[in-house]
């Protein structure tokens, strides 16, 4: 066929691409349960004008041949093209399906269809308000299957359990275990959502990378107010018991006894909180090699930090007697946490993350996948210098200095070693 024709021509394949992106959409499972009144549904279809039929009938004929030859699932309305160049022809100008079921066996979906369907009744069944649930998410309740069924027993259950106070490994419900409600934690609450309109369902933030891509509000506290993990998050909100916080520490000061000869210690962060201990200084830094190569100093505690996970040292509130440093990656999601870091402990100050460092270590920049864009209001006029110009690309594209990639005598240097 003739470049003229191929791109301005509806083909049958072209026309199973518009059924398709239908059914991609959801609309056709859509229209399964709840008809709109579309159907007979015409789709007008892109024809040869009749100086195409006179510049390549051949090749015309190939394409409407195709069309009334497929014609089974469709209707084809035709319309007279060529009468006064070429000679009356007609020529299919539009496809009209009966009804949503020929339009969804037209694209080789009637298997899933009727799954679809099984599987939005078996909802209903459980509770009439989860119809509305498979008409916003048909896709998602045809991949997920029996699954969906599960999930569902879950948040009825939730619903009427709404302080458990057991572990997540102690429900009884069959076919439920932890793995399963933590693979199924938004589809659980997206579903006990519809359930129970009264509550307030907070979408869960899902695995680190979502979590960063999050734009916090204004005077929002996130990662400090929350629990540290999606697991920890769910718990919280659905009244689960949850294992706790832990806090990974080091005492740089040889002369300060912890546990014996235990210089490396975890405990839980509400143990954390009340320690104390005769220190003066703190260094947190994200980067575990670097907690465990921080040497000695005299009345010194290295943390191993957790990203946004800081929620750990909210109750720390010994903390704010000690000068308290924050070692994080050198872009703009390491300037973020610093941010956050002080909606609870305003005095933190940064080392490392200056324009010097950052200048000094050209030769080992990387680039940093998700840049932030959230506007930062408890960075020094320093700080928010570098990440302005982090995030304005002032530097290079998507500029950034992990911490474990500075010199470690550069590094010692400014941190006292």
């Amino acid at each position: 066929m003739p470049a003229e024709s191929s791109p301005k021509w509806t083909t049958l394949a072209g026309l199973r691409s518009l059924s398709l992106k239908a059914w991609n959409s959801g609309a056709l499972l859509r229209e399964l349960l709840e008809p709109t009144g579309v159907y007979p549904r015409r789709r007008p279809l892109k024809r040869p004008t009749a100086t195409g039929l006179l510049r390549d009938y051949a090749a015309a004929r190939e394409w409407a041949g195709e069309l009334f030859a497929a014609a089974g699932h469709f209707r084809l309305e035709t319309a007279e093209v060529g009468r006064t160049t070429i000679g009356s022809n007609q020529l299919p100008a539009a496809a009209v399906f009966a009804s949503v079921d020929y339009e969804i066996a037209f694209i080789g979906k009637a298997k899933d269809a009727a799954r679809f369907v099984e599987l939005a009744k078996g909802l209903s069944l459980l509770h009439p308000s989860l119809r509305a649930w498979a008409l916003k998410r048909p896709l998602r309740l045809l991949e997920l299957g029996a699954d969906a069924m599960t999930a569902a027993r879950i948040a009825l259950w939730l619903r009427d359990n709404p302080e458990p106070g057991v572990y997540v490994r102690q429900l009884r419900l069959p076919g439920v275990h932890t793995k399963f409600v933590e693979n199924h934690r938004k589809v659980i609450d997206e579903l006990l959502d519809g359930l129970s309109s009264d509550l307030a369902i907070e979408a869960d933030l899902g695995d680190e990378e979502q979590l960063l891509g999050v734009q916090a509000a204004p005077g929002s506290l996130l990662g400090l107010t929350m629990a540290r993990t999606p697991a920890a998050r769910f718990a919280s909100r659905h009244g689960f018991l949850h294992p706790p916080e832990l806090v990974r520490f080091r005492m740089l000061d040889p002369e300060v006894p912890l546990l014996g000869e235990a210089r490396d210690v975890t405990v839980t962060a509400g143990a954390f909180g009340v320690l104390n201990l005769p220190v003066t200084t703190v260094i947190v830094t994200e980067n575990l090699v670097n907690f465990l190569a921080v040497p000695e100093q005299p009345r010194t505690l290295a943390i191993y930090g957790g990203g946004y996970g800081f929620s750990s040292l909210r109750d720390a509130r010994w903390l704010a007697d000690c000068q308290v440093l924050y070692w994080g990656d050198l872009d703009t999601h390491g300037f973020r946490i610093l941010d956050e870091l002080r909606a609870v402990h305003p005095h933190v100050a940064s080392v490392l993350m200056d324009e010097a460092t950052l200048l000094a270590h050209r030769d080992v920049w990387g680039s940093e996948p998700s840049p932030s864009r959230a506007g930062l209001t408890r960075l020094t006029a320093e700080e928010d210098a570098v990440y302005e110009a982090l995030g304005n690309d002032s530097f290079g594209k998507s500029v950034r200095l992990e911490q474990e990639l500075i010199r470690w005598d550069w590094a010692l240097e400014r941190l006292g070693g």
